[in-house]
Order: structure tokens, then C-alpha cells, then sequence
């Protein structure tokens, strides 16, 4: 069970941040707005969440998951963000995370690692091999995992030009069960799971995120939102518009730990 969450809320230049979706330029109040919606459904499914005060020098920090993998076993790990421009956001979460885990290690040169790039699947990580995270990175990565029983794979969309992040495409939601895209969905690294499909045209509802007795959606997937409940979930659906333009889902929002 979840009982905490991390998140920063957009700073006004939100919009001169990162992007490769081609969107057009988001709406910043209309962020905010989502962004205190996203809040409020952390708060319903049980979690304390910090808030931490936004910060303009990185107008990519809404996006915090980048800046740390935080494991269900009571490790955290600092990253080294592969986009240069987002290297200063790392200080700052390890400052927050210190609070919680007394002993944070960190991703060292040569090596990068996105937390976008990492999904924790029960007692298995998936580490992506992407234009964010490198080999290195992701070996080093496995290292410090390793001593907490963790054992990993490495997945490499790097050929994959619809995926910025392997949580693009991909999220775990527990009893060894994954969505994944239909681009990727017959990947060696995911035999052995129970896969839930998500459709290409709605490929990105696949960045879902399970939360204790829920599972927050993208809004505006009809496909995807009605095959959840059928396999006894309860979903939450939020507007992610703003987000989407910016490279940005659900996932990349909080750490919840």
C-alpha cells in the first residue's frame, strides 16, 4: 500500500520545457487545474501528498518521477536525467526524499537513468534503454537494486520513435499483470505476464498508474476505460491534456511511495 506522494505543480513557464509531441503550446491555468485534480485523486486513494514549491529555473520539474526510482521495498535511488537541462531538478527531490530514506544512493557518470524509463514489476524492474538512459546508467542501476532483492531487465525502445520514456508504454498494475501498447506488446521481456493491450489509437492511456484500490487513467480512452472495469478495477479518470504536450502522463507526476 501506498502512503505518500511527492509532486511539484508546473511553474509558469511550464511551456518552454521539453517537448517532442508536437501538441502545440500548453495551457498553463488549464495545467494547474489538472494538475490540483491529479492531486486530489492521490488524496482519495489514501496517500499524505507534498507539495513541492514550483520551480521556474526547470520548467520541466512538474515531472518529478524523472528525478528518482522509489521502490516498495524502502529504496530510493537519485538519478542522472539524460537531458542535460534537467540535471539541477535532482538536488532539490534528493533534499525532499531525505526526509523518508535516510540512505539515498545516486546514479553516477557515465551512466543516465529517467525515472520514466523504470517500471517496478513486484520483485522485477524494467529499465528501459532509451534517448534519456544509457547502459551505463541502467547497470548501475541494477547494482543498487540488487541488494534489495530486485532483479532486472533491460527493455531497449530506442527504435521505438512513439515511445520518449519505456512508461510510455507500459505500467505493472500488481498480480503479475501489464498494460502495455500494441507496439511493443509482443516484446520478449513481457513473456510470461498477463497482458492488457492497449490499441494504438489510444496508445497513450498505457501510461495508467496503480494506486492502492485504483487505477488512474488518461481521460478520453473509452476503450481502455472499459476494459478495467471488467477486470475489477476501480479507475479514477483525469484530464491530461496539458501534460500530453509536454511529453508528460500520469506516471510522470508523483513519486508514490
Amino acid at each position: 500500500m501506498f502512503t505518500r506522494a511527492i509532486v511539484r505543480p508546473p511553474a509558469p513557464n511550464f511551456a518552454q520545457g521539453l517537448t517532442t509531441a508536437g501538441l502545440g503550446a500548453p495551457d498553463y491555468e488549464r495545467a494547474l487545474e489538472q494538475h490540483e485534480a491529479y492531486c486530489a485523486a492521490l488524496a482519495r486513494c489514501g496517500l499524505t501528498v507534498t507539495r513541492l514549491e514550483p520551480d521556474p529555473n526547470h520548467p520541466d520539474s512538474t515531472f518529478v518521477e524523472d528525478t528518482a526510482i522509489v521502490t516498495t521495498n524502502h529504496c530510493a535511488v537519485l538519478t542522472r536525467p539524460g537531458a542535460p537541462s534537467r540535471a539541477g531538478e535532482v538536488e532539490r527531490m534528493g533534499r525532499a526524499l531525505a526526509e523518508f530514506f535516510p540512505n539515498l544512493s545516486s546514479i553516477g557518470a557515465p551512466g543516465t537513468v529517467d525515472g520514466g524509463d523504470v517500471c517496478e514489476a513486484g520483485s522485477h524492474f524494467f529499465i528501459g534503454l532509451s534517448q534519456r538512459t544509457n547502459e551505463a546508467g541502467a547497470q548501475h542501476l541494477t547494482e543498487l537494486l540488487a541488494p534489495f532483492d530486485y532483479t532486472c531487465s533491460l527493455v531497449d525502445i530506442r527504435e521505438e520513435r512513439s515511445l520518449l520514456h519505456l512508461k510510455s508504454g507500459i505500467a505493472y498494475l500488481g498480480n503479475n499483470r501489464l498494460v502495455v501498447t500494441e507496439a511493443i506488446a509482443g516484446r520478449a521481456e513481457f513473456a510470461g505476464y498477463n497482458l492488457v493491450i492497449v490499441d494504438s489509437a489510444e496508445a497513450y492511456a498505457a501510461n495508467c498508474v496503480s494506486v492502492n484500490d485504483f487505477v488512474l487513467v488518461a481521460a478520453g480512452h473509452p476503450i481502455f476505460e472499459g476494459k478495467l472495469p471488467e477486470l475489477g478495477y476501480q479507475t479514477i479518470a483525469l484530464e491530461m491534456t496539458e501534460f500530453q504536450k509536454m511529453d508528460g502522463g500520469l506516471s510522470c507526476l508523483s513519486l508514490r511511495f
